[in-house]
């Protein structure tokens, strides 16, 4: 019976406790403030909206900076109402400054909130059309020139690179690989191969 009840998630809880302290608090800060009725409500919610964006900004990684500006002023006015109702302030003689503050809020909020939710995102390269394959026509035929000799130097480094790749496999070198490691074309690549034999 015990395993089907749903566990709780203390961390969960913890969360939950503290918000709603908070929000208490802001609540109380802006009714003190002379914001009455909804209006005290609206701002608590107002500040956990902004800090969620804010939060979700910096989670998304673009604009950082813009973000731990909006996070840290809506987390001082979320810390400023937990600590001025912890009795540093008086409430029933609140300062003007913390008026002004509280009233100048809402356009504060928006600003941020526009700010974090509207700002400019990098715009995606334009995808280049693929081009067309052109015709195939027939090439008329040449005549076959002799090849020219591989120059020894490169003939001695491909020797050193398939001694190499064979010390280092057991095995030895294939002329794609032998054509990869020297970065040669294909019809060279099996004109030195010849000459390794």
């Amino acid at each position: 019976m015990r395993d089907r009840l749903p566990r709780i998630d203390p961390v969960l809880v913890q969360a939950v406790i503290a918000a709603a302290l908070s929000f208490a608090h802001l609540h109380d800060v802006a009714s003190a403030a002379g914001q009455d009725g909804w209006k005290a409500w609206a701002y608590p919610v107002s500040v956990d909206l902004l800090l969620v964006a804010a939060w979700r900004r910096l989670r998304s990684g673009r604009d950082k900076a813009a973000a731990w500006c909006w996070f840290l002023i809506a987390l001082a006015a979320s810390l400023g109402a937990n600590v001025a109702t912890a009795g540093v302030l008086d409430l029933n003689d609140v300062p003007d400054w913390l008026r002004i503050l509280v009233a100048g809020w809402p356009a504060l909020a928006f600003l941020g909130g526009t700010l974090l939710a509207h700002s400019p995102t990098p715009k995606p390269k334009p995808v280049e059309p693929k081009p067309e394959p052109a015709p195939v026509t027939e090439a008329p035929a040449t005549p076959e020139l002799p090849a020219a000799p591989v120059p020894a130097a490169l003939v001695e480094h491909a020797r050193k690179v398939a001694a190499a790749h064979e010390s280092r496999t057991g095995t030895p070198i294939d002329p794609d690989t032998l054509r990869a490691r020297l970065g040669v074309p294909a019809p060279l690549a099996d004109r030195i191969a010849a000459q390794l034999t």
